[in-house]
């Protein structure tokens, strides 16, 4: 990847975003525009974990997928979220609109503080 995207400047704190997780690999924000009651977007931070979709996965990136998805289940664990849905959208006819790797997790539940 070599175009910047809203998601790279999000992780470098250029740009301020309602983060509501974060740790050494995955940063997981609100979606500024919800489909549903709670609509959070999980991206991997490392550089190299980068890529900018599903469809750009390579062998060094294979783990990434599975990452974000065990991080999100985690999450609505430690949350005491039962019921959500995860997402991936590939390419712009899958409807992705920002090319870095990221999972969408919706729920009806709101996010308890």
């Amino acid at each position: 990847m070599t175009e910047r995207t809203i998601f790279h400047k999000i992780r470098d704190k250029e740009l301020p975003a309602d983060i509501v997780y974060e740790d050494d690999l995955v940063l997981v924000f609100k979606d500024i525009r919800p489909q549903a009651a709670l609509h959070l977007l999980l991206i991997p931070k490392k550089e190299g974990d980068v890529v900018a979709s599903i469809a750009d996965i390579t062998k060094s990136t294979e783990h990434v997928p599975g990452m974000l998805i065990d991080k999100a289940r985690n999450f609505a664990k430690e949350k005491g979220i039962d019921g959500y849905r995860l997402t991936f959208h590939v390419g712009k006819g899958g409807g992705q609109e920002v090319f870095y790797l990221h999972l969408h997790f919706l729920s009806n539940q709101s996010l308890k503080d």
